[in-house]
């Protein structure tokens, strides 16, 4: 919203927080039904001011910046608070300004993980999961140091706030946390290596249209274990990605229509509460959200009403995903697996394949901005020229 209004976006940081304060009042987020203000009984107004809370840190923007300053001036008088100017770093996440976009991205933070990992100087990789399987006799003994291992894993899941090429890969690593082999934890350095390849990506935000698009897809039977699907989203509004997900389905599915369904219900569902979200903003989505899917009978299930003995255990979804189908609010259209952006959550990819997909989710390498020169130019990281050997375990330390 503040790129494509150009607002500005300040930061705030209130100086002493109780995270279990009592509340005597009643607080109310929207105005009461009946309730008249008595000094403005006729009020309306075109301001928008959006207050971003986290505990004690705070973002502020809106179309009106002496409104915004009045906010503030305000806050002061009522808190200890401190006044940080435009954003630039906020929960561990770094913002760029560079022409009118944003360039996020959390360097720091992946540096501090390789540091706690021991993994400073290992060989970076271009890919954060590799094709082929190892499977000898020593990879399915357990890990001796699990601890690290649900350390890491854990610390590599905020990563992924800015860096969904990274979501897949992590996913897989979080399945193994209460017993993990020594396969799991060469999978675990494999994505280390590779956040050792591009520790300055990030993703881009630009200026553009409010329409959302999201894009689906699944993995069927893709655990060897429990043999359980996987479901795969992520969201588009304009052509910057806001939202993303890759989830192990809780059920085992008999086909992969059935996988792929139940996926679809579920990118439904985050479309239907993004609504809602940008509705509450006061932004009105001028064309209808677009569901894409590369499976025929997935779609081909959600337009025919007729139910059989085959497709009856996923009554519920159908009826979720047809709801919103008949009700206009959803438009759903196929797409081919080659241009699937979702593919990128759903398995392990040739190097080729996932820089194409990881481009197409803007997680670039930060932009250069010149001196003297409005231009910027992008530093390209070759991490596909890089050597993909290991590094040594012994380098990893004794205990978490």
């Amino acid at each position: 919203m503040a790129l494509h209004y150009h607002w500005p976006l300040k930061q705030l940081d209130i100086s002493n927080a109780f995270l279990h304060g009592t509340l005597d009042e009643e607080v109310y987020m929207t105005q009461p039904p009946g309730f008249v203000s008595s000094s403005s009984p006729h009020h309306t107004s075109t301001t928008i001011t959006v207050l971003l809370v986290y505990v004690d840190d705070i973002l502020l923007t809106g179309n009106n910046p002496s409104h915004l300053q009045a906010l503030i001036h305000q806050m002061h008088s009522t808190f200890a608070m401190k006044e940080l100017g435009d954003l630039s770093y906020f929960l561990g996440i770094s913002i760029q300004a560079v022409g009118d976009s944003y360039f996020l991205s959390q360097s720091k933070y992946a540096s501090d993980i390789l540091l706690k990992a021991g993994m400073t100087s290992c060989k970076p990789c271009p890919t954060p999961m590799s094709m082929k399987l190892v499977d000898t006799p020593a990879a399915n003994l357990l890990f001796h140091q699990p601890q690290l291992y649900r350390s890491l894993v854990g610390v590599l899941q905020y990563l992924t706030l800015t860096r969904p090429d990274l979501s897949f890969a992590v996913n897989q690593a979080c399945q193994y946390m209460h017993a993990p082999t020594n396969a799991h934890f060469a999978l675990l350095k494999r994505i280390l290596r590779f956040v050792q390849s591009s520790l300055s990506h990030g993703l881009t935000f630009r200026p553009s249209s409010f329409e959302l698009q999201a894009f689906s897809d699944s993995n069927w039977a893709s655990d060897t274990v429990d043999r359980k699907s996987t479901s795969r989203y992520c969201v588009f509004l304009g052509s910057n990605i806001i939202s993303w997900s890759a989830k192990k389905q809780p059920t085992v599915s008999r086909s992969s229509t059935e996988a792929e369904y139940r996926s679809l219900a579920h990118a439904t569902a985050e479309l239907s509460w993004l609504q809602m979200l940008l509705h509450d903003l006061s932004l009105s989505l001028v064309t209808t959200p677009i569901l894409w899917c590369d499976n025929l009978s997935a779609i081909a299930l959600a337009s025919n009403p007729v139910f059989h003995t085959r497709s009856k255990h996923i009554e519920v979804d159908c009826h979720f995903i047809r709801d919103k189908i008949a009700s206009k609010k959803l438009l759903f259209y196929y797409i081919p697996s080659t241009e699937q952006i979702a593919d990128v959550f759903t398995k392990p990819l040739s190097v080729a394949r996932f820089h194409y997909l990881q481009s197409k989710l803007l997680v670039t390498s930060p932009p250069i901005r010149l001196q003297g020169d409005d231009k910027t130019l992008s530093a390209s990281h070759s991490a596909s020229r890089l050597p993909a050997s290991d590094c040594s375990a012994s380098s990893l330390p004794a205990s978490d």
